[in-house]
């Protein structure tokens, strides 16, 4: 492991070096390549969770990053079948500190070297993660390239300019490129201890999920608080989406600007709103929302990554510890009044959760369903429900 190097200073490759972080500033880290020998541009950011790393990977909310996971120990666990959120990661590398492991665990299936090949996923080891993170954390996400070349031959100024000149998040359509094809139908429950995922056979409700990048487990959750789901495309119009008589209709997570959205999403959200159908919403469905109710939003210096952030619940005054993965955020001050906030970070005092005072919709910007990270928040779930009751009169 070395210092990184800067531009104008000495960039050529030490012997040892098969893989190389470079940052649009110049700063190169080098270390040894992992998973497939390409690389990959986006935006550097970095997530604090100790575990879970495969369903961080493939979450689709990190579409257009390259993630740096700040526990040292990644891949010790290996991989399998069970533990991802999308068939397709959309994250574009992975930074670890130490080197993958051997699989300790036995739910191994595939070494995470070998997964990452798999998917067409390039990654760096051996490099100084607490050195990154403080980059982030001091000068924001910065556009980087991650390229795992084997033979040790790296064009470090071509690379700088090409993460230089990457257009970055702010004002990007990420949504639109992981969001299902087609409409489906789920009816998956969450996971137990040798039983492994269940199966939905008397639904109490029925749900349209709209797809921005829904996470599986967020389905899942839906399905264990006994709805039947339909998860319908990003694009979807109001018209698309009432037409399937829905109980309950829920916006998810996802990656991008959600301001670069507003074009499709606002109009379906408000017909919607108008209906009266009850609607929750999380990550990026939270932030359209907003944007719906004629709030703002904005991107954030550092965003929160991990499964570890605090986050004050103002109508009970409970703490929750919280799984979050956002770079935006909504703007407390332009929410007109008929919005309430109810929900606080208490890393930051960003806004993490909002409720309509006069329309049967609530929305939150952490993740309740996990996955990975503590469970606390799952009763959003249950409150939602309890909003469709409310709607049936019951």
């Amino acid at each position: 492991m070395t210092s990184p190097k800067t531009a104008g200073a000495e960039t050529a490759a030490p012997r040892w070096a098969t893989a190389a972080l470079v940052l649009g500033d110049g700063a190169v880290f080098w270390g040894k390549g992992v998973g497939a020998a390409r690389q990959a541009v986006g935006e550097v950011c970095f997530n604090t969770s100790m575990t879970g790393y495969q369903e961080i990977i493939t979450d689709p909310s990190y579409a257009g990053q390259i993630i740096t996971f700040t526990f040292p120990h990644v891949g010790n666990v290996g991989t399998n079948l069970e533990d991802i959120e999308s068939i397709n990661p959309a994250a574009r590398g992975v930074v670890l500190r130490g080197d993958i492991t051997e699989p300790a665990n036995w739910r191994n299936a595939k070494p995470l070297d070998d997964w990452l090949k798999g998917h067409n996923l390039p990654g760096i080891c051996g490099v100084d993660t607490r050195e990154i993170t403080r980059r982030v954390r001091d000068g924001g996400a910065p556009n980087g390239v991650v390229i795992h070349a084997p033979d040790g031959k790296f064009d470090i100024p071509a690379l700088t300019k090409t993460a230089r000149d990457w257009p970055g998040l702010d004002g990007m359509d990420l949504a639109i490129e992981v969001t299902t094809k087609q409409s489906y139908q789920w009816n998956e429950t969450t996971w137990a201890l040798g039983k492994g995922y269940g199966k939905l056979d008397k639904p109490r409700y029925h749900v349209v999920a709209v797809d921005y990048g829904a996470k599986r487990n967020i389905l899942r959750c839906l399905a264990n608080a006994g709805c039947k789901v339909t998860v319908v495309p990003a694009t979807a119009t109001a018209e698309d989406i009432l037409r399937h008589k829905p109980d309950g209709v829920f916006l998810s997570n996802g990656p991008g600007d959600p301001a670069a959205t507003v074009g499709y999403t606002v109009p379906a959200i408000q017909g919607v709103l108008d209906s009266k159908v009850p609607i929750f919403g999380i990550c990026l469905g939270h932030q359209l929302l907003a944007l719906t109710l004629g709030g703002k939003t904005q991107k954030m210096k550092l965003g929160h990554r991990g499964a570890n952030q605090p986050v004050k619940d103002l109508t009970t005054g409970k703490v929750e510890i919280t799984s979050q993965n956002h770079g935006f955020c909504v703007i407390e001050d332009s929410l007109p009044a008929t919005v309430e906030v109810t929900h606080t970070s208490l890393f930051d005092g960003s806004n993490e959760g909002i409720r309509c005072t006069d329309k049967p919709a609530f929305s939150v910007q952490y993740h309740p369903e996990a996955s990975p990270g503590p469970t606390d928040s799952h009763y959003l779930f249950d409150r939602f429900v309890e909003m469709i009751d409310r709607s049936k009169g019951k």
